[in-house]
């Protein structure tokens, strides 16, 4: 007998193997017609594969989540059956789900362009109509190679070769048309639905190799529903709008170019904005963190030791020292994370219980090698600064510690707007450092941590698990946060790391005189911050809240007869701390008003001859067609009130929910094999 237990906690008993249709339709009719798939144990697999132990069952319906992925991939099998059916002779290679999508790579003679969007797009639809059913084989090695072969798929020859011989190779058939594929897949083609649109083409190497065939790939979107499917749509629309590449060009604030790949050239405006994001930073971290600076470049022996030329070596920048003595030939890289400087400052000099917790705080420029076709503006970058921290304490401060960094790092979300945020506890990944008792004790204490968080934040945060996304020496806190057109973004990290300690031979003399190895927790709040001011850009499309802005205000003139009143304003202004220019341009002030509107600075003063006389300013907001005519104290005291920062009009005080927490506590003990 099988036994299944569904989601309610309901069993029912089986006498023999029964596909998940069948389970299904034992139970309601309706049920088998609305199920796309089920999953096992958790795992999501076809309807139709049989049950042949004990498992826990649950049937998956097309508006259920988990469907969107199924959706997605059914779709690019869609995908690629319209263009073999309309371009005979076209190879097909992969097609993955993707964020908010799917591709498929082609080969063909030549390339696909968005103008054969139209004529895929209306197969793809005949395909879905015609609701033809996806059915499953399981075919020798031999047999796939030969078929494949056969129809001049040289590619999928490839891949069948490269499957491990104790997979099965699965086929899988929409009517005449097959593809090997893992799977699973839905019933038929027709689930797949009409909320669908082909995106766009790029060229991409086979299997990510320069010296392999170009190939043409093409990208898609598919949704549960078409308004999803609008929404997606216009949140591109208005992503489009916010990109801060381009908002960075019409601001002034920074550029790259070809001969420094990768690394920002920032401008005056832009610095000014970088300048004020570090300086809001430091202020968060007073009185609680001492900010030091470890060294740009270090001898290769110490990113030995930490494990990073092992496990980090193609994502580093090294080179060797150009002294003609034997004994200056040394490697050196540039560091790629702050972590191993830290640690070596911690050890210089005997540290005691009583230094712990021992927080080290670094604005620290690290650079590391991306793909050429990775960069992506301020968001992926070779050089970057990170808002790094590291907090060496014992193991009874660590939960406490992490609930200190997770107080800080929500209210300085907070303070710049976003207020959807979720946090994720990533747990070991395959491969790993440390033994398996460090790590139970680690997920242990986070988990501990992560329910006191989601406590402590009365709905206002989500939480969640990211099983194997881990960092290699310990397990860490993802902090994801959406901004303002929904998309999500991870930014901050609380990593917990028993090994660095260990691998340097860090520590501290205990109470009792013995030395004992410190906890070292990783934490970024910003991360990089060159991409936290990226998403910031597109989070605000440039309308920058007053205290942040790069240039707060401007003085334009309509008369030549203001110039000297509009620089005496501008003089006003900047006497009480105010970013601001006067334009006192020979131009007309609809240009003036048009030209720093497009720039995004968020106040235009505007002043001619009457303003002068009764020294009056007219205030003009980014985004506003409406003026407001008041006197010059009266503006510029309003001004200088809205532009103080948050953390100062509060008095950089934490928040006065903090405190340490009774319900995360530790035992003190800890596997000596982690020592």
């Amino acid at each position: 007998m099988i036994t299944l237990t569904f989601p309610d906690g309901a069993q029912r008993e089986y006498p023999d193997a029964v596909s998940g249709r069948a389970v299904a339709e034992s139970i309601a009719k309706s049920l088998a017609k609305k199920a796309v798939a089920m999953a096992i144990d958790g795992e999501v697999r076809d309807l139709s594969d049989e049950i042949r132990a004990d498992a826990r069952i649950e049937f998956v319906t097309r508006e259920d989540p988990r469907a969107l992925e199924l959706i997605r991939h059914d779709c690019a099998h869609v995908l690629a059956e319209a263009v073999q059916t309309l371009y005979p002779g076209t190879q097909v290679t992969i097609g993955p789900v993707i964020d908010n999508g799917f591709y498929y790579d082609f080969a063909r003679d030549e390339p696909f362009t968005p103008e054969d969007f139209a004529a895929i797009e209306a197969k793809m639809r005949e395909i879905i109509k015609a609701d033809r059913p996806f059915t499953k084989e399981v075919w020798s090695r031999d047999r796939a190679k030969e078929v494949f072969a056969g129809k001049g798929e040289a590619f999928k020859v490839e891949l069948v070769e490269a499957i491990p011989a104790d997979q099965d190779l699965k086929i899988y058939y929409q009517g005449d048309w097959f593809d090997l594929c893992r799977g699973p897949h839905m019933p038929s083609t027709g689930r797949v639905g009409d909320a669908f649109k082909l995106m766009k083409v790029a060229g991409a190497y086979w299997r990510g190799d320069a010296n392999n065939p170009m190939l043409t790939r093409i990208y898609g979107t598919a949704w549960a529903s078409k308004e999803d499917l609008e929404h997606y749509l216009h949140q591109l629309e208005e992503a489009e709008k916010r990109d801060h590449r381009r908002l960075g060009r019409e601001m002034d604030l920074f550029h790259f170019q070809e001969e420094g790949p990768g690394v920002v050239f920032w401008h005056a405006k832009g610095w000014s904005l970088f300048q004020s994001l570090v300086a809001y930073m430091r202020r968060r971290l007073e009185g609680d963190y001492d900010e030091v600076n470890a060294p740009q470049i270090l001898d290769k022996s110490l990113w030995e030791t930490s494990g990073h030329w092992g496990w980090y070596r193609e994502n580093m920048f090294a080179a060797q020292s150009a002294g003609d003595e034997a004994e200056d030939k040394r490697w050196f890289a540039l560091k790629p994370m702050n972590c191993p400087g830290h640690v070596q400052i911690f050890k210089h000099g005997l540290k005691s219980y009583r230094d712990l917790p021992l927080r080290l705080a670094e604005f620290g420029v690290v650079h590391r090698y991306e793909p050429s076709g990775a960069m992506h503006g301020l968001m992926r970058v070779r050089g970057f600064t990170q808002d790094d921290a590291h907090v060496f304490c014992t193991e009874e401060q660590l939960a406490d510690e992490c609930l200190k960094i997770n107080d800080l790092i929500l209210s300085t979300y907070a303070d710049f707007g976003f207020e959807e945020i979720v946090v994720k506890l990533s747990t070991r990944p395959e491969k790993r450092v440390g033994s398996d008792a460090s790590w139970d004790h680690a997920e242990a204490v986070m988990a501990r941590v992560l329910e006191d968080i989601e406590r402590r934040a009365g709905g206002r945060v989500k939480t969640a698990i990211n099983p194997g996304e881990g960092a290699f020496y310990g397990p860490k806190f993802e902090y994801v946060l959406r901004d303002a057109i929904g998309r999500d973004w991870q930014c901050g990290t609380t990593q917990v790391d028993f090994n660095l300690p260990e691998r340097f031979g860090a520590f501290y003399v205990d109470a009792d005189g013995t030395k004992k190895m410190p906890v070292m927790v990783h934490r970024a709040i910003c991360g990089s911050m060159e991409r936290f001011l990226g998403i910031l850009i597109e989070h605000y499309a440039g309308h920058f809240p007053l205290w942040l802005a790069p240039q707060q205000v401007v003085v334009c003139t309509i008369t030549s007869e203001a110039d000297d009143y509009a620089r005496e304003v501008a003089a006003a202004a900047k006497r009480a701390g105010l970013r601001v220019v006067a334009d006192t341009r020979n131009e007309k002030i609809t240009y003036k008003v048009r030209e720093h509107s497009h720039a995004k600075i968020p106040v235009i003063l505007v002043v001619g001859k009457r303003e002068a006389a009764e020294r009056t300013v007219n205030v003009r907001r980014l985004g506003s067609q409406a003026q407001t005519s008041q006197g010059l104290e009266e503006a510029l005291a309003a001004l200088v009130a809205e532009s103080v920062a948050p953390d100062v009009a509060r008095g950089h005080a934490m928040p006065a929910e903090w405190q340490p927490s009774e319900g995360v506590q530790l035992d003190g003990q800890h596997d000596h094999a982690m020592r």
